[in-house]
């Protein structure tokens, strides 16, 4: 493990909101929601008054009634990524992106070309605002998972390092909801323990961890509690696994709505599959009912596949199975997940009895949304429907 504070974690601030903000001056300083039925994101003004993601719409605007509404414009945010990652990369070659809005920077190195890491993170803030017209936040640590800590406890527009003498005075006494892997039901687990704190769940043996949490989850946030992270920053790890998902706020959500939302999502996942040269193995499907408490069910199939009329087949059979808790306990988001992904050239070739046209119309129908756009063409359950919105992604190798 590393003896010097050289990771940065730089995280933008509020980012679909930021941007409004920064391209319509009348919103600065004003509470900004976007998104209308779901809250997709919030600026800092609208959060301290309660709005949060993925809340309804409805709710946020009781929270917040002077709040300004606007639609999501993900071409803006797609360019706003693009250029603060230029920003990163102009700054070290070592940039791990997490999302479009986050990414961890090594700079450990640079210190005779480029000054100590705290100065290279000064800097790397002021061209974000210069060059973009963004607000970011930054944490220096040693390790990825206090850097991230500290760029959370800094927000919003803030600076933190965390030097080595430093780190358990830091995060002993922070919440455990702090730690990377801790969510709401984990929380409540350690919570009806007593431990509340980093340092309470420190004192813990690692086997008591993994009795109370799971072996992998015990261990992983065990040793996040006791400062042992070594793993590096990664430039050209390639996706495992790539997801979508939609918050549907609080109103009941019949099983034919979910059934379209589903189809949805799926018809966006293959495409993306497909344009990727990828396959994958095994479809996840991720809910969070209206408790907030999540779930996920998954199947494997025998062999990776890129085809829509499969994928969907899957999908829809672990919905189904799903829908009894869903109907008892509601549902507030449903997402799917694809992983184990093989390139295009290691899955096996189609069956000739195995739907023989369905590669093929995939192909067609790829061809046509290429030239009249993704709106050219769609299911006839799915005309007149909203279709959601996809995010933005980091590109494949980033």
């Amino acid at each position: 493990m590393r003896g010097e504070a050289t990771v940065l974690h730089a995280d933008l601030d509020a980012f679909y909101a930021s941007v409004e903000q920064r391209d319509a001056p009348a919103l600065r300083g004003r509470p900004v929601i976007v998104g209308g039925g779901v809250v997709l994101a919030a600026s800092y003004e609208a959060k301290a008054r309660g709005v949060r993601t993925a809340m309804g719409g409805r709710q946020a605007r009781e929270l917040c009634p002077d709040a300004v509404v606007v639609p999501p414009r993900m071409e803006a945010y797609t360019a706003a990524s693009r250029a603060v990652f230029a920003v990163f990369r102009d700054t070290t070659p070592l940039v791990e992106g997490l999302s479009i809005d986050e990414a961890f920077l090594e700079v450990g190195g640079l210190r005779r070309l480029a000054g100590s890491p705290e100065q290279i993170a000064v800097r790397l803030r002021e061209r974000v605002r210069v060059e973009v017209g963004l607000p970011i936040s930054v944490g220096v640590a040693r390790t990825k998972f206090l850097a991230k800590v500290a760029s959370a406890v800094s927000k919003p527009d803030g600076l933190l390092v965390v030097e080595p003498d430093g780190e358990e005075d830091f995060l002993l006494p922070l919440p455990v909801e702090r730690l990377w892997g801790v969510g709401a039901v984990t929380a409540e687990k350690l919570h009806r323990l007593g431990i509340h704190t980093v340092g309470q769940l420190a004192e813990l043996e690692t086997e008591a961890a993994q009795r109370l949490l799971g072996r992998a989850a015990g261990a992983h946030v065990h040793a996040m509690a006791r400062l042992l992270d070594p793993r590096p920053v990664v430039t050209t790890r390639r996706r495992g696994s790539i997801g979508s998902q939609r918050a549907l706020g609080s109103r009941p959500r019949s099983a034919d709505e979910l059934d379209v939302m589903l189809t949805q999502i799926i018809d966006r996942l293959a495409r993306r599959l497909r344009d990727g040269g990828r396959g994958c193995r095994t479809v996840v499907l991720r809910l969070r009912f209206g408790d907030f408490t999540k779930a996920t069910r998954s199947r494997s199939l025998r062999s990776a596949t890129d085809r829509t009329a499969v994928l969907l087949a899957v999908a829809r059979t672990l919905l189904v199975a799903a829908q009894p808790e869903i109907d008892a306990r509601g549902i507030t988001l449903i997402g799917i997940s694809l992983s184990q992904l093989v390139r295009a050239e290691e899955m096996p070739p189609e069956l000739p009895l195995d739907e023989p046209d369905g590669a093929r119309l995939d192909t067609v129908f790829d061809k046509v949304r290429d030239r009249f756009g993704a709106a050219s063409l769609a299911r006839a359950t799915q005309v007149g429907r909203d279709p959601g919105w996809s995010a933005p992604l980091l590109p494949e190798h980033e």
